[in-house]
């Protein structure tokens, strides 16, 4: 890869990144507006509610999806998590765990964190092997649990109590006031993670996110795959030496890991012409820049539509629905 197409690719990365990141910023911020005017007492909202916010909702998201394998039916009071998670589960499916390398806010927070931290302290550090292996089954250890508690553990009653329940109707409104009313606890644990991820790269990623792992495990199954060409490659060790999730690139033929992000760091970094490249095991030529890019987006992008233009992504509740149950808030615990 020529230094014009490296240029090229980490430039629509960062593209991609950032206007996911002031998409999110966005709904987050017009979600706000649509809450206040509940809270205010206003007969009829400042703007309407965002359903995209109910991708801050894995876990009732997750409790969905039982509950459409179980039922055969979509929840109607979020819809939207569904839709999203679903979309999620087959973008890793069909192309690695790109959603956390190219969407996900909280990994485009944490690329910016380790950045600042190297800028700082002119490098980031490592944990010590022997730490590292068994801090990274931390989030998959979480990720069990999630499924065991739900997956496993609730009846088909008990997840249509769950997502009939007030508790789950506000849970937006829950998250919402997790950011704008945080307690002492929230801000330390935030500024431990913070600091963490500035001396660690994406140290929550690697080490603490169930969502990841999920993924990682689904996009076990994906067709496309970072691949080295032997014949190509020198051995310089670039590829592993830049790899967020520190695999050791250089010595795979084909990458496989479930730590892949398909971030395409690796491939950038590789000074050699098409030696490494991200692309499904039954296409052998060289692909342009753009295409796995291409791919990502228009796989999100798709999964949305197509609950929008299938009625699964406006939620049942209403502006009524909304006052009344605000102000319950303070009693819904479960």
């Amino acid at each position: 890869m020529n230094l014009r197409s490296v240029k090229s690719l980490s430039t629509i990365r960062s593209i991609v990144q950032f206007c996911f990141l002031f998409w999110v910023v966005g709904i987050g911020i017009r979600f706000g507006l649509f809450i206040n005017s509940v809270e205010s007492g206003a007969a009829v909202p400042l703007v309407s509610r965002p359903p995209g916010v109910e991708g801050f909702l894995p876990i009732g998201a997750l409790t969905s999806f039982k509950y459409w394998l179980v039922t055969g039916k979509i929840h109607p009071v979020h819809p939207a998590a569904l839709v999203i998670f679903v979309a999620i589960l087959i973008m890793s499916l069909l192309a690695r765990k790109s959603f956390c390398s190219w969407l996900c806010p909280v990994g485009t927070l944490s690329e910016v964190a380790h950045k600042l931290g190297s800028k700082i302290f002119g490098r980031n550090f490592r944990v010590w092997r022997w730490l590292d292996i068994p801090l990274r089954g931390l989030k998959y250890l979480l990720l069990l649990l999630f499924m065991k508690f739900i997956l496993l553990d609730m009846s088909a009653d008990a997840l249509a109590g769950f997502l009939d329940a007030p508790y789950w109707a506000v849970s937006d409104v829950k998250m919402l006031h997790f950011f704008t009313d945080m307690s002492v606890t929230t801000i330390v644990v935030l500024a431990i993670l913070t600091l963490l991820s500035l001396f660690y790269k994406m140290f929550w990623c690697r080490y603490l996110c169930p969502y990841g792992a999920l993924l990682g495990l689904v996009s076990l199954a994906s067709p496309f795959k970072i691949r080295r060409d032997l014949t190509g490659c020198t051995g310089c060790q670039s590829c592993s030496a830049a790899c967020p999730s520190a695999l050791s690139v250089h010595a795979c033929n084909t990458v496989s890991s479930p730590e892949c992000t398909g971030c395409l760091t690796c491939v950038a970094r590789c000074p050699e012409q098409n030696v490494l490249s991200m692309q499904p095991f039954f296409w052998k030529k060289p692909l342009p820049v753009w295409f796995f890019p291409a791919v990502v987006v228009l796989l999100f992008t798709s999964g949305v539509a197509l609950g929008m233009v299938s009625g699964h992504w406006q939620s049942s509740l209403s502006y009524a629905d909304y006052q009344r149950l605000i102000p319950l808030l303070p009693n819904l615990t479960h």
